[in-house]
């Protein structure tokens, strides 16, 4: 079997090739995958090489296939796993495996299994450690946004509280409470946003920021301070550039926290960008026994910000980091996409083929928008869905794409896929 398949040999060496795969051994399963959403921590992979602490050293004798956010179909199952899988069952994977201790991880650390790749060999542990996933969804983006809006359950599954004089830790956000969500406009916070108002422990206020004023427009579309009042939850978006006072340089902050619901400030914050003021006013917005939700992940080791200690002894505030989720917070996300509770499809702003990989990855951070989604059996570039009616006045495949999501509100959707599915260039 061949494949074809994007591996990375070396710092910022990612190469688009075709080679053959072996036969698959009694404990693998052979997979055709279809779709993989481009993640940030594949571009600081990349940009890191074997310096990153999940790509194995030997990388430029054993290249890896990278992407981790992927979906597809089952092509054929190895004699152990054949009473639990089937040919043609649709998959979703839960890359953290975490196997016997060891950070390898598919998309990151093996030569075979990725998701940038038109067909893998999942290898035993994934199946062992419960991480190959049913997926039963219609449009298999969806199985790709699984990954990350895990890695967004997780965090907030992450956060915990405390009652006075009662040294036990409550897990979760407190429900009903005062949430803000900092640099959240972006794809991972809309996500977050949708999760926050639709699952079933929600904040009573949340306030999402941000510094760009189209971004905050459209996460108010999408997901609009109207939709979150019928589910119990006062929303607001807020440029904080729009309240900056050259003679109060408390303004920001203040303007803040009259959000709050008593105006004393947040039971959970998340920070959304690994930016030093941004996690410094988080603190600064903390209540009593607020949590501090680190999310989003530096590239820079010696990344630091000042943390308000004083408050930490007096006030109980407190920090908590996370790092992807793990399996029964991606079962979750899969569960609430399949019943319609979530549609994440707001994360995604680029369309592309396998052929995009390369130079997307690599210059990830420089491109605007959201989540970048890779069609692996395709050949096309990659394109903003908002430019999809430019281009279709020369190109009849963008023309039907551009009415498909229009009439969608401008979001990727299930018709979509099926278009790009029978309609464009295979790689």
């Amino acid at each position: 079997m061949k494949t074809k398949a994007v591996r990375l040999y070396g710092v910022n060496d990612l190469r688009l090739e075709e080679f053959d795969l072996p036969e698959i051994n009694d404990d693998e399963i052979l997979a055709h995958v279809v779709s993989d959403s481009i993640c940030m921590s594949s571009y600081k992979a990349a940009i890191q090489g074997p310096n990153h602490k999940r790509v194995p050293n030997d990388v430029a004798e054993n290249p890896v296939i990278i992407g981790h956010e992927f979906c597809g179909e089952i092509v054929k199952v190895g004699a152990k796993w054949q009473d639990q899988f089937k040919e043609g069952d649709k998959f979703s994977i839960q890359p953290a495996i975490n196997y016997k201790g060891s950070l390898a991880s598919p998309g990151y650390s093996y030569k075979y299994i990725g998701g940038d790749a038109t067909y893998v060999i999942i290898p035993h542990e994934v199946m062992e450690l419960g991480c190959l996933l049913p997926y039963k969804g219609e449009a298999f983006f969806y199985g790709s946004l699984s990954e990350p809006m895990s890695c967004i359950v997780g965090g907030y599954h992450a956060n915990y509280h405390t009652k006075a004089g009662v040294y036990k830790h409550e897990m979760g956000i407190v429900e009903g409470g005062s949430m803000a969500v900092l640099a959240g406009a972006g794809p991972m916070g809309l996500g977050l946003i949708d999760y926050a108002i639709h699952c079933d422990r929600k904040p009573g206020v949340l306030v999402v920021t941000d510094i760009d004023s189209a971004r905050l427009a459209r996460a108010a579309e999408v997901l609009s301070p109207a939709e979150a009042e019928k589910n119990g939850v006062k929303l607001y978006y807020v440029n904080t550039n729009d309240h900056v006072d050259e003679n109060d340089p408390e303004a920001v902050d203040k303007y803040l926290r009259g959000l709050s619901k008593d105006g004393t400030g947040f039971n959970d914050v998340f920070v959304y960008a690994p930016v030093k003021g941004v996690v410094e006013q988080g603190d600064r917005l903390l209540a009593k026994d607020g949590c501090l939700n680190f999310f989003a992940g530096p590239t820079n080791t010696q990344f630091s910000a000042m943390f308000n200690f004083y408050n930490v002894h007096y006030a109980s505030t407190h920090i908590v980091g996370t790092s992807g989720g793990n399996t029964s917070d991606m079962l979750e996300s899969i569960e609430y996409m399949q019943s319609g509770k979530i549609n994440p499809a707001a994360m995604i702003t680029h369309i592309g083929g396998l052929n995009a990989v390369v130079e997307t990855t690599l210059n990830l951070p420089k491109i605007p928008g959201g989540k970048k989604l890779i069609y692996t059996n395709k050949d096309m570039p990659l394109t903003a869905i908002a430019d999809f009616a430019e281009k279709g006045k020369d190109d009849p495949f963008y023309a039907d794409l551009a009415e498909i999501v229009s009439r969608n509100n401008g979001l990727w959707c299930a018709e979509a896929e099926k278009y790009v599915l029978a309609n464009a260039k295979n790689i």
